[in-house]
């Protein structure tokens, strides 16, 4: 496990106390409550990041290959997806 270290963080009166009431009914320290707010902030920045950065690739694939799917094909792929099925992506082309 990684050795935790001291980060300061300063926080305006109204939010330390709405911070104090949610973790009193939880049940939690803030320090608790502040620790799982920035994992989570964190963790999905870098769901997005990833994100951004496949799309990017995707992006440099198209322009350098001309190869695509399309937008009917992607929808017909994902309603049997979302119906259940298995289905093989479609093949790009162009």
């Amino acid at each position: 496990m990684p050795t935790a270290t001291t980060t300061s963080l300063k926080l305006d009166s109204e939010m330390k106390e709405r911070l104090r009431r949610l973790a009193e009914g939880r049940r939690r320290s803030a320090h608790w409550m502040m620790r799982e707010a920035i994992e989570q902030y964190v963790e999905r920045e870098e769901r997005r990041e990833k994100l951004r950065q496949d799309a990017l690739a995707a992006w440099e694939d198209y322009q350098a290959t001309g190869r695509h799917v399309t937008g009917q094909e992607a929808d017909a792929w994902l309603a049997k997806l979302a119906a259940g099925k298995r289905a093989k992506p479609p093949k790009p082309h162009g």
